[in-house]
């Protein structure tokens, strides 16, 4: 059995990894609490209570989907952003009223996310009236939008 870490051990990890967000390190979000561990040698409550110091001070944030992110990079959902692109490509003139929207798996393609992230925002888009569904045929901008 492995010796447990020194008390505060936590805060030593959650300086390290502020110092690197600082730096620039992780701009693609940060690493899993299990390669954190592995790396500083510490189970994954330590990481967690280094990771929760972190959050607490609004240095990063949990982004459903996606993971811990640094609390300026931007930290939106998927189908957030998702929602948001396709609003500018509406509002832009780029999908004008009564023009399809690519398929759920072409977006899903094009996002690099699951079809169910898509549905969701195109869900959110509906209920806010930018899209309508056509039974079998497929989602188009709303007249109205």
């Amino acid at each position: 059995m492995s010796e447990p870490s020194p008390r505060g051990t936590y805060l030593v990890i959650s300086e390290a990894l502020r110092a690197r967000l600082e730096g620039g390190s992780y701009h693609d979000g940060l690493p899993s609490e299990a390669e954190i561990g592995r790396e500083f040698g510490v189970a994954r409550t330590t990481v967690r209570r280094a990771l929760r110091v972190l959050e607490d001070s609004g240095v990063i944030a949990s982004v459903p989907g996606v993971g811990r992110q640094a609390a300026t990079a931007g930290s939106l959902a998927p189908y957030e952003r998702i929602m948001g692109e396709l609003k500018e490509r509406i509002s832009g003139g780029d999908l004008p009223a009564g023009a399809q929207l690519p398929s759920e798996a072409e977006l899903a393609e094009a996002y690099g996310v699951a079809r169910g992230t898509v549905r969701r925002a195109v869900r959110e888009l509906e209920a806010a009236g930018y899209v309508e569904a056509r039974q079998g045929v497929g989602r188009f901008v709303s007249p109205t939008s």
